[in-house]
């Protein structure tokens, strides 16, 4: 959790916020399937559903007050896998310090499957 310190009060933002707005962001990149997540189960990345793409993130809060951002990724097949990391490493940082002023040091990005064919 992040606190915010005004002159009216604080405001804290929950880890949950920074996890939807990156799952988001990344989701909306072009190329991008899905937010990928490592089942328990089989110990095979699945593509997650729309109302879970923070499930595919992990946020860390720095000493310096700024986030590195890791976040798991399905592509789809035949897209150019260093421009669309490029790319979401770009808007990540974007809109993350648009929507709550934090300064992002790090968005790593692991492309854990590449989906082939319609779905």
């Amino acid at each position: 959790m992040i606190h915010h310190d005004t002159e009216n009060g604080t405001v804290n933002v929950s880890t949950n916020v920074y996890t939807e707005i990156v799952g988001t962001a990344a989701s909306n990149c072009f190329g991008v399937k899905g937010m990928a997540a490592l089942s328990l189960v089989d110990g095979v990345y699945h593509l997650l559903r729309k109302e879970s793409v923070g499930k595919g993130v992990k946020i860390t809060f720095n000493e310096d007050g700024s986030l590195a951002i890791d976040l798991h990724i399905i592509v789809d097949h035949g897209v150019n896998l260093v421009t669309v990391g490029h790319s979401i490493i770009e808007e990540v940082s974007y809109v993350v310090t648009k929507c709550t002023g934090a300064q992002v040091s790090a968005v790593n990005v692991y492309i854990d499957s590449m989906v082939v064919g319609e779905h």
